[in-house]
């Protein structure tokens, strides 16, 4: 039985000699690792470092090329298809695994049902579904169907059905991503209370300041290899950051050019009501880049589906350049040059199963092609531009869009997005669940859009990014802008005082 030389006691979970190669290409080379019993270990590196194709390894889901998986000391080889559950190592997955036609009860016992007398025991089920999702402080009705729910309740579904199973061993990749501030705080709160009582977790993710709070080890992967594991309190977030990129991060944020009053208006939103959203309304100048904030559920990305036309106004009026804009007409909109990247990549903004050459010319197939043939040497050369212009860094261009890593997937739906031409981009979490080096990437993608005239709308859950990014900010609130911060007024705590319902706008 092997025990970690750092502790003397036996890991719960360890990794030995780990190597993974996919098609002749190696993504990770000889990691090792361990886990002990009632630990929280971080697991962080830029995307395309390892880290999601390492826990699908340790949880089952992928065999390793090479190496060895020990269990309570002893090797040991993980049984496929989300089978290693019956070992007590469960995954809390980025790309959410519910059935969206089923109830948040079914879902939490799909595959594992309670029955009496060999008929479901429904009642129970749902007690159990209950007691999960209160340990969490939601009130996520058990009877809902999965489809009805918001992305951060379904977030908190998956979170309470890992918590249903006792696992042992739970990998967290980015559980975070689309919770709120509160809602993070309660999931914290309960990864601790399991902790104590001798639960271990693996905690992916980029939000460095969440792992400096929650963890008590780091480990890092950089390229596919170990770099470093240490106690997260010999850390702090600059050195995590710059074993992640091995270089250092001095302007993560591009110098703000405040745009010149006098800029031609090219986007005028009045009085924009939804079924949400009430009475919103905003400008954007040529050149510029506003950021709009507030906590999940505010209504901001409902308001800027209904401005993209993406969803129907029931009130107000949008015009791009003088033009009004039919209510719901998204054709309309992108050939008057606006466009929206979507915060939800995965099922809304690629095409997963597609190759990357396909995603990229999806939104502007005319300009590929002559009566209506598609022109396979103009799309490889649209392909070509695009990963120069916004470093997609693949070792294969004909790899398809879900075996990207999350930064890789960003930056190409982004270059999607710029394939039209647009001249006004709305851009929904432009780096949900990417690493610290691609976000900074991002960051000056951004910035050289504007100081190249387009107009920018970034919707953000991060209050640093709009504070870095945007020379003014809209803060949201139930449905309404409740504030307008400029200049030095856009700080953390005045967007929280608006965010909260604390200071409200003047007039």
């Amino acid at each position: 039985m092997e025990t970690s030389a750092e502790s003397g006691r036996t890991p719960v979970l360890a990794a030995r000699r780990i190597s993974k190669s996919f098609n002749g290409v190696q993504v990770l080379f000889s990691v090792n690792f361990d886990l002990q019993p009632g630990e929280i270990h971080a697991l962080v590196g830029e995307n395309g470092a390892g880290k999601s194709t390492f826990v699908k390894i340790m949880s089952g889901f992928e065999q390793p090329s090479s190496g060895e998986i020990l269990l309570d000391g002893k090797p040991v080889r993980l049984p496929a298809n989300g089978q290693a559950e019956h070992l007590g190592i469960v995954i809390i997955h980025q790309e959410f695994n519910l059935a969206e036609h089923l109830t948040v009860t079914e879902s939490l016992f799909l595959g594992r049902e309670i029955t009496r007398f060999g008929v479901l025991d429904r009642k129970r089920m749902r007690a159990e579904t209950r007691r999960a999702l209160d340990l969490l402080g939601s009130r996520i009705d058990e009877n809902a169907m999965i489809s009805s729910l918001p992305v951060a309740d379904r977030q908190m579904v998956e979170i309470a059905k890992a918590i249903s199973k006792d696992a042992r061993v739970i990998f967290m990749d980015e559980p975070t991503a689309v919770l709120s501030k509160e809602e993070t705080a309660v999931l914290f709160e309960q990864v601790r209370k399991l902790r104590d009582t001798g639960t271990s977790f693996v905690f992916v993710s980029h939000k460095l300041d969440e792992v400096l709070e929650l963890t008590d080890r780091v480990t890092v992967l950089r390229d596919g290899q170990w770099v470093k594991t240490a106690p997260t309190s010999m850390l702090d977030g600059e050195s995590i950051a710059q074993l992640m990129v091995g270089r250092e991060l001095s302007s993560l944020y591009p110098a703000k050019r405040e745009p010149d009053v006098d800029e031609e208006i090219v986007l005028v939103a009045r009085g924009i009501t939804t079924g949400f959203v009430r009475d919103a309304s905003f400008e954007v100048r040529k050149g510029e880049i506003i950021g709009f904030s507030g906590l999940i559920g505010s209504g901001r990305t409902e308001l800027m589906e209904a401005v993209a036309g993406l969803r129907p106004r029931h009130a107000g009026e949008v015009t791009i350049k003088g033009v009004s804009m039919s209510s719901g007409d998204a054709h309309a909109a992108n050939r008057a040059g606006l466009a929206y990247m979507t915060k939800d990549r995965k099922s809304k903004g690629l095409l997963l199963g597609s190759r990357m050459a396909v995603n990229l010319t999806l939104q502007s197939l005319d300009q590929h092609g002559k009566f209506g043939y598609l022109s396979p040497k103009s799309e490889a050369n649209a392909l070509a531009r695009a990963m120069r212009r916004f470093d997609i860094r693949v070792r294969d261009g004909r790899v398809v869009a879900g075996r990207m890593s999350g930064g890789n997937q960003q930056k190409l739906m982004l270059a999607k997005v710029m394939e039209t031409e647009p001249e006004i981009i709305i851009i929904d979490e432009p780096t949900r669940g990417i690493d610290v080096g691609t976000k900074q990437q991002i960051y000056h993608f951004i910035s050289a859009l504007a100081r190249a005239g387009k107009s920018i709308v970034v919707v953000s859950s991060e209050l640093q990014e709009v504070i870095g990014l945007c020379t003014r900010v809209a803060v949201m609130r139930e449905g309404r802008i409740v504030g307008w911060l400029e200049g030095d007024e856009i700080n953390e705590q005045e967007i929280m005082r608006y965010s909260a319902g604390l200071k409200k706008m003047a007039g």
